[in-house]
C-alpha cells in the first residue's frame, strides 16, 4: 500500500503560478505511473498530467504548455509545476498512483488550488 500526501496548493490571482508535490511512501518500487487529477465543484474528476515510471509523460489539452509534472527518483516525489494559472484551473487537485499489473491505484487527500480573476 502506497501513502501519496500532497502539498503546495493555495490561493493565487490569475496568471500566477503554484507548485504541487506529492509524496509517495510505503510500496512504491511497482508504481508504473503517477498523475495529477482535479475535481472542479459539480464537475467530474479530470485527469491533468501523468508521468510514468520511464519519464513519458502526458497532459490534458487544457494544460498544455502551461503545466509540467516532473519526478525526483531520490525523493519519491511527484510535482505539477502550475504557470500562467486561470480561474477555470480551480478545483481539488488530487495525486494518483497506478500499478498496471493488477490495476489498483491509490489517491492522495487532495489539495486545493484556487485562482482568483
Amino acid at each position: 500500500q502506497v501513502q501519496l500526501v500532497e502539498s503546495g496548493g493555495g490561493l493565487v490571482q490569475a496568471g500566477g503560478s503554484l507548485r504541487l508535490s506529492c509524496a509517495a511512501s510505503g510500496s512504491i518500487f511497482s508504481i508504473n505511473a503517477m498523475g495529477w487529477y482535479r475535481q472542479a465543484p459539480g464537475k467530474q474528476r479530470e485527469l491533468v498530467a501523468a508521468i510514468t515510471s520511464g519519464g513519458s509523460t502526458n497532459y490534458a489539452d487544457s494544460v498544455k504548455g502551461r503545466f509540467t509534472i516532473s519526478r525526483d527518483n531520490a525523493k519519491n516525489t511527484v510535482y505539477l509545476q502550475m504557470n500562467s494559472l486561470k480561474p477555470e484551473d480551480t478545483a481539488v487537485y488530487y495525486c494518483n498512483a497506478q500499478y498496471w499489473a493488477t490495476r489498483l491505484e491509490a489517491w492522495g487527500q487532495g489539495t486545493q488550488v484556487t485562482v482568483s480573476s
